[in-house]
């Protein structure tokens, strides 16, 4: 049977936890990474397998330990809001005439135009205040005001 020499094994291990990294925002695929290119390195001294293996699992568990609560620090984006979210509790003008019977209605928003539906079912007509309340797919939930 064909086995691959060890240090080719945590090259490509390496490999792909930083290919993983590159497809991910959250920093965890990168320290397995880094833990493999060090195995990588003792298997090209010649280390034995073992402690190959024993080195990469405890640095693995030891970088991500030491560094997970920096990037959830880094990357905390509960308190934004971006995009989308940031419309809601915005106000704007209806351009169509809102009736969510008929799927119909549109709104101007920051200058955006958007799909509207009421949030109350009723029919809210052209030229009237709305208020933003939420997002619902690829339309918004508005209210008269």
């Amino acid at each position: 049977m064909f086995s691959l020499p060890m240090w080719i094994t945590w090259l490509i291990l390496c490999g792909f936890f930083f290919l993983i990294e590159i497809f991910t925002i959250s920093f965890l695929m990168f320290w397995p990474g880094v833990a493999a290119f060090i195995a990588f390195i003792l298997a090209v001294l010649e280390v034995p397998t073992h402690i190959q293996i024993t080195v990469f699992a405890i640095l693995s568990i030891i970088l991500i330990l030491l560094t997970k609560p920096l990037t959830s620090k880094l990357f905390k984006t509960n308190d934004t809001l971006t995009n989308v979210r940031s419309i809601i509790g915005k106000r704007g003008v209806v351009l169509k005439t809102i009736d969510n019977l008929n799927c119909k209605g549109q709104v101007k928003v920051s200058g955006e135009i958007w799909s509207a539906i009421s949030s109350t079912d009723e029919i809210i007509t052209v030229d009237t205040n709305i208020e933003i309340e939420a997002i619902d797919g690829v339309k918004v939930k508005v209210k008269k005001i």
